[in-house]
């Protein structure tokens, strides 16, 4: 099943999504899915790092003996489809293609075992990074930051899911969750056990080799089979 939220003439509604129609309890609307809001309302989004082999191997980084994790604001969301404005600050501007989960319920020192209890289901992230803005907070955590979508998928597994980037029709990552240091439902664990979880927050679990700079006039599509496809265009500073 895919949840989804968007905005129609009676507000912002969430329900099931399919062929173009959000349903819910009250009705049925048609959203083009072009303009779909972020499906989950984060208290906080948590970012696993360093997560593939072929990444640290790229990177030149150090094998992390635990989840290696940053933190971005909700006010870092974007939706599928709205576009990214490039920074003013920064003249690399990356993406990352993320596979995520959308916590379900509050929750504390979770099992590894329990983890599908608390998780509503999978999404796709995009973790936008002004890669030359090392060592500052603005690095990761600025505004269209964070694209998330286009819907969360309750009916997957997140183990060995293929993936694959896109940009301006060029592909630039492809991968399998299977080659994840740290899988899913352990990162889960790790993190739940440092916080308390809130309904709605993200958890995402890092990129694969070749994150990438990006310029405007590009389209990013970032694709984890069986969830979906989230695509945003880069746009201008003019935009910022």
């Amino acid at each position: 099943m895919r949840v989804a939220r968007a905005r129609t003439d009676d507000g912002v509604v969430t329900g099931t999504y399919r062929d173009g129609h959000l349903v819910t309890d009250d009705g049925e609307y048609a959203v083009d899915p072009a303009h779909l809001l972020p499906p989950c309302e984060p208290t906080a989004l948590y970012c696993v790092g360093r997560n593939y082999t072929a990444t640290l191997e790229q990177m030149a980084y150090e094998r992390p003996e635990e989840p290696d994790f940053f933190i971005k604001p909700p006010a870092s969301l974007l939706g599928h489809g709205d576009p990214i404005a490039y920074p003013p600050f920064t003249e690399e501007l990356t993406y990352a293609g993320e596979l995520a989960a959308v916590v379900d319920v509050e929750c504390r020192d979770v099992g590894p075992d329990d983890v599908d209890e608390v998780v509503r289901g999978y999404t796709v992230m995009n973790d936008v990074d002004a890669l030359d803005q090392q060592g500052r907070t603005a690095r990761k955590a600025f505004r269209g930051s964070g694209p998330l979508g286009p819907w969360i998928e309750t009916d997957v597994d997140p183990t060995a899911i293929d993936m694959y980037t896109d940009v301006a029709g060029e592909r630039r990552q492809e991968a399998n969750t299977e080659l994840m240091l740290f899988g899913p439902a352990e990162i889960v664990s790790f993190l739940s056990r440092r916080f308390t979880l809130q309904p709605g927050d993200v958890i995402a679990f890092g990129s694969p080799a070749n994150p990438g700079l990006v310029e405007p006039g590009d389209t990013v599509e970032i694709t984890y089979e069986g969830v979906g496809t989230l695509r945003n265009e880069i746009v201008g500073t003019d935009a910022w």
